[in-house]
């Protein structure tokens, strides 16, 4: 298993992300020459996450709490989804851990980010 370090933009989080690598030394998914490998888990704004099904559903405020009690004592477990197309961010999952983070005031969510394309994006919004 190889560890390298992740750096972000300045006003995010940069913390150490583990990856398994091929037999040859090559990133996972990527030719080594730094394009497009799998999904990386970075700390984003909540503001920068586009919710566009965000109006399609009610989540559980039971669920909500419980999940703002547990983020609370030892942080988030499991980083919500989020799909990059062209540098803007969108959420489709992790609705309720989105919202605990909204009522908990914590300016940023732990995101598994992978890159996608337009055609991508139009398939989730179906």
């Amino acid at each position: 298993m190889a560890n390298f370090v992740l750096h972000v933009p300045v006003n995010l989080r940069c913390f150490t992300v583990s990856a398994s690598s091929s037999s040859n030394g090559a990133p996972p998914g990527g030719s080594g020459s730094g394009g497009g490998g799998g999904p990386v888990i970075v700390e984003l704004p909540l503001d920068k996450i586009r919710r566009p099904l965000l109006r399609t559903r009610t989540n559980d405020p039971n669920k909500v709490q419980q999940l703002m009690d547990s983020i609370s004592e030892i942080g988030l477990q499991v980083p919500i989804d989020v799909l990059d197309v062209d540098g803007i961010y969108y959420g489709f999952s992790g609705c309720h851990r989105y919202e605990a983070h909204q009522r908990l005031g914590l300016p940023t969510i732990r995101c598994k980010i992978r890159r996608g394309t337009k055609e991508t994006l139009r398939h989730h919004m179906r």
